[in-house]
């Protein structure tokens, strides 16, 4: 299944080592069905590396995310929008990053939604963020 915090998603993933500001920005649109979505990044602070022959995660590049938070954000075609921040911890685990909920009313009319992760405190460097992926689901999916 898919949804297991241990791997990414996808095979290649997005890695900071070190940076001064980031900013992810996208958009999808589709035809919904009806209902209540919840909007995640899939995150993780650390690279896997072999280590006597094992994948372990490494916090070797993993610094500066406890300084300034990181802003998620997302805003749909409909007008419904929702901002968090927040500061990321390591974990050494993959974690999905709720941003917030949006309903979907007419599964006829597409709905777009836009969204963003940003870190752009330029005062100080971060690193060691890896980025998998975003995740749209129904919000009665609670246990990702």
């Amino acid at each position: 299944m898919f949804l297991n915090h241990s791997f990414a998603r996808y095979r290649t993933v997005a890695y900071l080592k070190q940076i001064w500001w980031v900013e992810v920005h996208g958009d999808v649109e589709f035809l919904f069905p009806p209902g209540t979505y919840s909007l995640k990044f899939k995150l993780r602070l650390g690279k896997v590396v072999k280590q006597n022959g094992r994948r372990v995660v490494s916090n070797e590049d993993v610094h500066g995310w406890d300084v300034k938070p990181v802003e998620l954000k997302f805003m749909t075609s409909t007008g419904q929008r929702s901002v968090t921040k927040r500061f990321l911890k390591k974990t050494e685990m993959w974690e999905y990053h709720n941003v917030g909920e949006f309903v979907v009313e007419d599964s006829n009319t597409p709905t777009k939604v836009k969204f963003s992760l940003t870190q752009i405190d330029c005062t100080h460097t971060k690193g060691g963020l890896a980025i998998d992926s975003i995740l749209i689901c129904p919000s009665d999916q609670h246990n990702m």
